[in-house]
């Protein structure tokens, strides 16, 4: 008996989660890479780009899953009837075969599995990844949020303009358009800095929760606006320059910026900046010890 009993509780903890493992690995395997496709080659629609930031972050939640393992064993069984609730909205979102409900029915299968097996204990532990997960997946809530960037498409033109000025260069503004030379510049809503707003914060997340700076709210809130204020200035900056390439007849320089790889350069350099601003803040402001 005392046999049978330990084989039913190694099958139990070993055989069901790699079971899970293997499950949800047959059903979102295609999916994944169709994503990761996308975002590599840039044959996905432009929306769905701006999720292209799920190339560290859907890693970088699995390595914290994966971290938790022994917590995640330690918690009793608890099983919570919304994870039944929850595994049934995901199955309905994924034969959906729409695709934002296909995408979005990822966090809700992996929120499904915590609830179904250790309750909001294992919901609260696996927050993080889940949350990564989520901002990760696909939708087109930014083409919802697209005809509410006027104001700052504006901002940017002024700005740019401005600038343009000070250069010296022959530049009229006309709302969100920029007449250089009699050329013309539009400010477009995806060259509002929206995708690299997007972008900079959920990687500001991810050095948040990597360093630990989450454990000071002060420290958090002050490091997420900083990301947002070096964001929307390097876009102003790369508007700028776009402008100042297209006007003054550069169009293998604005090509190289606008669609080609210098634009992801240009990206890496500013989260490359985030990086030496929150090691400045470590080094600068570190954190209280515990009392």
């Amino acid at each position: 008996m005392q046999i049978q009993r330990r084989i039913r509780i190694v099958l139990k903890r070993y055989l069901m989660g790699e079971g899970i493992t293997v499950l949800l690995v047959l059903l979102y395997a295609p999916l994944l890479v169709h994503w990761y496709d996308g975002w590599f080659n840039k044959n996905i629609s432009i929306e769905h780009e701006y999720f292209s930031h799920g190339i560290i972050g859907l890693p970088y939640a699995a390595y914290i899953a994966w971290t938790n393992r022994n917590c995640w064993r330690r918690l009793g069984d608890s099983p919570h009837p919304l994870g039944s609730f929850l595994l049934l909205i995901a199955t309905l979102f994924y034969l959906s075969r729409l695709s934002d409900l296909v995408n979005l029915s990822l966090p809700l299968m992996l929120a499904s599995i915590c609830l179904s097996l250790k309750g909001f204990s294992g919901l609260k532990l696996q927050a993080m990844p889940l949350l990564f997960v989520f901002f990760a997946s696909p939708n087109h809530i930014p083409y919802l949020i697209e005809p509410y960037a006027l104001p700052l498409q504006h901002f940017i033109a002024q700005v740019s303009g401005w600038i343009l000025i000070k250069v010296g260069l022959n530049v009229r503004i006309e709302e969100i358009y920029l007449y250089v030379n009699d050329r013309i510049v539009e400010v477009a809503p995806h060259c509002a800095g929206l995708k690299m707003l997007f972008t900079s914060l959920y990687v500001s997340l991810i050095l948040i929760d990597w360093t630990g700076v989450w454990s000071s709210q002060k420290r958090s809130i002050l490091f997420l606006v900083a990301t947002s204020i070096i964001s929307i200035t390097s876009n102003i900056l790369r508007n700028t320059l776009l402008t100042y390439f297209h006007g003054t007849d550069r169009e293998r320089l604005f090509t190289w910026l606008h669609a080609g790889w210098g634009g992801d350069l240009y990206s890496a350099c500013i989260l490359g900046l985030l990086v030496l601003l929150i090691n400045g803040m470590e080094k600068y402001f570190p954190s209280q010890p515990a009392d």
